[in-house]
């Protein structure tokens, strides 16, 4: 059951063929399998098993049943189904409040901290009957590219132990220390999705946090335009780039949780108002209306020739469907990245000042004046990546170096803003690009540089979309030459990602990538057992999908 959409998973509840507190139950057992993944900081084992209680009442009986019933209208709306939601289990990145739920944001400095209320996308799914699993791993507070550097250790990617990539590197090598990461910072919620042991998960997308792990791990990931989704209890890292993000296995799943969490808050004045639309995306795209463009400044340095390849080969696979394809240019792309280290440290320095050591979070036991006290708690609370940022961003806000960073970075953003602007006028539709520069990397590979020099180079492709404001999907395209998964990026225009997921489904329909499914979930097809001791992948194939099988 692990294995099935949304969709079919909504219909199944529905329907009596199973029961919201069965699959709730093996979600957590599969939380439990892959516990070496480091994918979770917080499982809500009792608060999901309740929820899922509560939505087998609501689906069993149903709004016919409960209208022949002698109740209040306020009962009757409890047995209702609220939506195609109801009972289906999700996870949560550990930088999103949580009511009375331990949120830690992967750090020191917020352990035992718990929040007296809900994130308003947490909210929302919750108000749909959605099943809350637990609290993802990630980057401290956010900021890394590879889910590498949260005080609870590293996340692992589940492809790590994939029969493709296990017998890639089989040769003098050990799999328990050439695993590969996830990508960051969103690699818990990434973990959570492509080893099924959660349908859906929210991750943040400052820079690329959500469509970078959502590549390496095999998953689609969606940032909405800004404003789309309230940030309302998203801890912030930048505010005017932070993005709350959506991982699922499949682009209509996407479109689903999109439906359900986008609109107006009034805790978030950033957040814009938009219309209904049907929750299903279309099928009858006719891809030959569409304009597809290749920008020819995103043949960066160190793109590997594994990711090179695949961006040719569907690019060719749109131009052989109809569509038009065309080569653009974003001019301003090659300053994209140290525009946005200037403005991120700068509203990081911001951001990280509520830190103090007095209203909540860690405190230290130094308080023989009130400077010490912020100081070393501060010291004791961060890791190396948060101060040097918080470092850097009141450097460049310095009153004598104000004008000569901050205030360029906020002119060249938007010069890389009207790039996008002018090749969309142009009559492009979609942008096609890569998402990394390659599939993930060995982790202890990746740890060898610094997280500055790891983020710069892994985020060159998705960064430039939030500094714009856009909509960007990846979609999981290939597996690369060492059995590891390739993502490749559309971009769409503001406001236009329900068209964006067409696109993107179109795409995904004809790319046909393996999922990852346990071995007990395809019994029968070879009549095997499953082992929890160690997790062995191997591809198999049925008639309707690939699938990577853990025994």
């Amino acid at each position: 059951m692990l294995g099935l959409s949304i969709k079919e998973v909504s219909a199944a509840l529905r329907d009596g063929r199973m029961s919201a507190t069965q699959l709730c139950r093996t979600c957590l057992d599969r939380i439990q399998e892959t516990r070496c993944l480091n994918a979770y900081i917080t499982v809500t084992e009792d608060l999901a098993m309740r929820q899922a209680l509560e939505a087998d009442g609501r689906l069993s009986m149903g709004a016919s049943g409960c209208q022949t019933c002698q109740q209040t209208r306020s009962e009757v709306h409890l047995r209702k189904p609220l939506g195609p939601l109801d009972g289906i289990p999700f996870s949560v990145k550990d930088n999103f409040c949580t009511k009375s739920i331990e949120t830690t944001c992967g750090s020191r400095m917020l352990r035992g901290y718990r929040p007296p209320f809900h994130a308003t996308v947490v909210q929302k799914l919750l108000d749909q009957g959605a099943v809350l699993l637990g609290k993802t791993n990630l980057d401290e507070f956010a900021m890394g590219a590879g889910s590498t550097d949260s005080v609870f250790g590293p996340v692992r990617n589940p492809w790590s132990y994939a029969t493709p990539y296990c017998t890639y590197h089989s040769e003098g090598k050990d799999p328990e220390s050439d695993w590969v990461i996830t990508g960051g910072s969103s690699g818990g919620s990434a973990a959570s999705v492509a080893s099924l042991s959660s349908f859906l998960s929210l991750g943040s997308d400052t820079g690329g946090s959500t469509r970078n792990p959502g590549s390496l791990c095999g998953v689609v990931a969606l940032k909405p335009t800004y404003g789309l989704l309230s940030r309302h209890g998203l801890i912030p890292l930048v505010n005017s780039m932070d993005v709350p993000g959506i991982l699922t296995r499949n682009v209509q799943d996407a479109a689903t949780v999109l439906g359900v969490l986008q609109g107006q808050d009034e805790k978030d004045s950033t957040t814009v108002s938009v219309p209904d639309s049907p929750a299903s995306l279309p099928e009858d795209l006719d891809i030959r209306d569409v304009c597809v463009g290749i920008p020819k400044e995103y043949h960066a340095p160190g793109l590997s020739a594994d990711t090179l390849a695949q961006w040719d080969r569907v690019a060719g696979m749109f131009e052989q469907a109809g569509a038009r394809v065309m080569e653009v240019s974003l001019p301003h792309t090659q300053h994209s990245i140290v525009c946005y280290h200037v403005l991120c440290c700068s509203e990081v320095a911001s951001n990280m000042a509520r830190f103090d050591g007095l209203q909540y979070g860690h405190r230290s036991e130094v308080d023989s004046s009130t400077e010490a006290l912020y100081a070393t708690t501060r010291h004791e609370g961060f890791n190396d990546v948060v101060r040097r940022r918080v470092l850097s961003g009141n450097y460049f806000l310095l009153k004598q170096s104000h004008e000569r960073y901050f205030v360029k970075a906020q002119q060249v953003r938007r010069l890389i803003a009207e790039d996008f602007w002018r090749v969309f006028r142009a009559g492009v539709d979609v942008l096609l690009t890569p998402t990394t520069l390659g599939d993930a990397a060995r982790y202890a590979d990746f740890i060898q540089e610094d997280n500055r020099t790891r983020s710069a180079q892994e985020d060159v492709f998705t960064q430039p979309v939030n500094m714009a404001g856009l909509p960007a999907v990846t979609v999981p395209t290939a597996l690369s030459s060492r059995g590891l998964p390739i993502g490749l990026q559309l971009i769409g225009q503001t406001l236009q990602d329900r068209k964006l997921l067409t696109v993107a489904q179109w795409m995904e329909q004809r790319l046909d990538f393996p999922i990852i499914c346990f071995h007990d979930d395809t019994q029968g097809q070879d009549g095997q057992t499953g082992s929890r001791e160690r997790m062995q992948f191997r591809i198999i194939k049925d008639n309707t999908k690939s699938h990577a099988v853990i025994k």
